[in-house]
């Protein structure tokens, strides 16, 4: 069974939204290579419409040298909607039809890498709470963003205890943590 994970960049007082606008000068070499192994893994994208949008505004005419562009731009994007009807120009992208718990465990029953969630706090949410998201990495930014940007979990969400998959701390401060639901 393939594995659907997320990862976000994330401050000290739970910020997930806009980190471009918060984290600063915090990419270093660890940070890097984390994300290039994280890469590396994954042949299957979901994403938000909102995220969806915003990034097919940008990445198919970024620079293909770059890695994440050349990676975004070639890997199939599953776009969850209820309100885009057209299937989306940007190369490899879908929109999903029909329920997205059930496409998502469709997805995970079929051959192949890891699934991961970008570019959306609400599928991130979502998937979580439906305990259809296997694991969580936090890029947490040693800074405190402030109260302007939503959090990944808002109030009125209930205790869910995790588990530490794994850590790093990078040079620049940010702690890597990849979390799953405790069982």
């Amino acid at each position: 069974m393939r594995k659907v994970t997320a990862g976000l960049f994330h401050s000290l007082d739970g910020a997930v939204e806009s980190p471009d606008q918060w984290q600063f000068d915090r990419f270093d070499d660890e940070l890097g290579a984390f994300m290039g192994t994280t890469m590396a893994r994954i042949d299957t994208v979901i994403m938000g419409r909102k995220g969806f949008e915003d990034w097919a505004g940008y990445w198919p005419n970024a620079e293909q040298d770059e890695d994440f562009a050349a990676f975004i731009n070639n890997v199939p994007k599953h776009v969850a909607t209820r309100t885009l009807k057209t299937q989306p120009a940007w190369q490899n992208s879908s929109i999903i039809e029909g329920d997205l718990d059930a496409f998502v465990r469709d997805l995970k029953a079929r051959e192949g890498g890891e699934i991961a969630v970008m570019g959306s706090i609400s599928v991130v949410n979502h998937l979580f709470l439906a305990g259809l998201l296997d694991e969580l990495t936090l890029i947490t930014h040693p800074v405190i963003a402030g109260d302007k940007y939503r959090k990944l979990f808002p109030a009125g969400t209930g205790t869910t205890r995790l588990e530490l998959v794994s850590g790093q701390t990078t040079s620049k401060g940010n702690v890597i943590g990849t979390y799953r639901v405790l069982k």
